[in-house]
């Protein structure tokens, strides 16, 4: 759309899930945190791997499977070099491996705070549509609507109107895509040919810019 200030954005959570865990030493189901440190045994050709994972009550760990009894050859030598070193940008990453997680714990808690860094991609002089892409690196437990709601500045109802009058689309076909967890690859477009103040709020609030 060629009369479109298009801008991504790139959504990055501020915590880790945090799985609960049967806790040894409070005696109950406790929430654990990531530790950031791997833990690694050798035996022989093969490798176990580990990211421990600490009791946000008594600090007891646990060590949450990244893979056991590998053989060293099997691999990837970046995963490799990742875990003997400890890379803590890997192992941000291994932290938001909510399917990883679940398998090992049947309650895991995900967290709603976002940093948003944004991004113009194309900006027309005389812009009548806002259209915003999503980048979602890890699991985000916070709607669509709660997303654009807090980074446009503006009220979920306002949104919901837009909505439902056809001026806010989505390139997904579900009727409920704005109660959806967001993710990757979601575009959104709002025609804000009416709001006399979409240079001024409305660029500020999608930029991160002033006018």
């Amino acid at each position: 759309m060629c009369n479109s200030l298009r801008v991504r954005w790139n959504i990055v959570p501020q915590t880790a899930p945090r799985p609960w865990i049967a806790c040894s030493g409070c005696g109950g189901p406790r929430a654990f945190e990531s530790s950031g440190k791997i833990r690694l045994n050798a035996n022989g050709r093969r490798l176990d791997a580990w990211l421990i994972y600490k009791c946000l009550t008594c600090d007891k760990t646990w060590n949450r499977p990244i893979f056991e009894r590998q053989n060293v050859r099997d691999i990837d030598p970046a995963v490799l070099d990742a875990l003997q070193s400890n890379d803590p940008q890997w192992i941000r990453a291994e932290a938001f491996n909510l399917a990883a997680l679940q398998r090992k714990s049947q309650r895991v808690e995900t967290f709603s705070e976002v940093d948003i860094e944004k991004e113009i991609l194309h900006e027309p002089s005389h812009w009548t549509t806002l259209a915003i892409a999503l980048t979602v690196p890890f699991p985000v437990g916070m709607r669509l609507d709660r997303l654009l709601a807090s980074a446009l500045a503006v009220s979920r109802a306002r949104l919901q109107a837009l909505h439902a009058l056809g001026l806010l689309r989505t390139n997904s076909d579900r009727a409920d895509i704005l109660r959806r967890p967001v993710k990757t690859g979601v575009e959104v477009a709002i025609d804000l040919a009416s709001e006399a103040d979409r240079e001024h709020h409305w660029r500020s609030s999608a930029t991160g810019h002033g006018p």
